[in-house]
């Protein structure tokens, strides 16, 4: 069944989830804000096609089943941590009635709910998954060294496939494009991306030459040495408020400016 989901709110988004008799939504730990008393509330380790702690249902598999089971939730646990994400997931499921869970992001922005249809999958940017129904798998896409050293970001995605809906967060207002539309690339701040559509490809090139102009765009375009590539035909997620600019005004209105007068790699940590 369709998850009823409203988003609401301005500046820090929040989604209220209406839960029917029954189903159950997942989220990951830290996004949880409210629910009513009849919905449960179960932290796991495992993702839900492989709900750690959980045994085979009817003990099927006996003691290889359960060892299989465990080695994939280890394995599930291991991909997040190296990627940085939360260990757990918290389960949420309505009995007696219709049930009401709310979650939130951690950073002022918007939210997006993605309708997967089991055709293609969505990736993300690491900590924009918030919820899912349970008819969604969770899971880790590592892009590769070369593009993620070079980039600085990207290196590690959320990937989301099956079908139903999951809910994504990320910082200041979302604009929707299509690679399609603009000659088949666009190229943007590595920490502008939220999320794209599987067959939309990924990268990361050199902003510039070797040259003069290359170095001024480096030194002096507060972009660094990178950006990230888009191709394709599919949909792509941007948001305009990136950590490292949130980072920086924080830190200058705390008296220090990281970025330092001319941006780009002339920075500083003072502070």
């Amino acid at each position: 069944m369709t998850l009823q989901q409203d988003i609401v709110g301005n500046a820090m988004q929040m989604a209220v989830v209406s839960l029917q008799p029954g189903q159950t939504v997942y989220c990951e730990a830290g996004k949880f804000l409210f629910k009513t008393t009849n919905v449960t509330m179960e932290t796991r380790l495992g993702g839900p096609s492989n709900p750690g702690g959980q045994q085979p249902q009817g003990g099927a598999g006996g003691m290889g089943g359960m060892l299989r089971q465990a080695m994939g939730t280890a394995m599930q646990v291991g991909q997040r941590a190296l990627a940085g994400e939360s260990l757990a997931f918290q389960y949420f499921t309505s009995t007696g009635g219709e049930g009401t869970v709310g979650f939130a992001g951690v950073l002022p922005g918007e939210m997006r709910a993605l309708e997967l249809d089991g055709t293609r999958a969505w990736f993300a940017e690491k900590d924009a998954f918030v919820a899912a129904e349970s008819t969604v798998d969770f899971g880790i896409a590592f892009q590769g060294g070369r593009t993620g050293m070079k980039g600085g970001e990207g290196f590690v995605l959320e990937k989301f496939t099956g079908r139903g809906t999951v809910i994504i967060a990320g910082a200041g207002n979302f604009i929707d494009l299509n690679p399609a539309d603009f000659g088949g690339r666009i190229e943007v701040d590595t920490g502008c991306v939220v999320a794209f559509e599987e067959g939309i490809q990924y990268g990361v090139q050199r902003v510039g030459g070797l040259n003069r102009q290359g170095i001024m765009n480096a030194v002096l375009g507060g972009e660094g040495l990178s950006l990230a590539t888009l191709e394709g035909n599919g949909r792509v997620i941007l948001q305009s408020l990136t950590i490292e600019s949130l980072a920086n005004a924080l830190k200058k209105a705390q008296g220090g400016d990281k970025q330092g007068p001319t941006g780009g790699l002339f920075s500083t940590n003072a502070g």
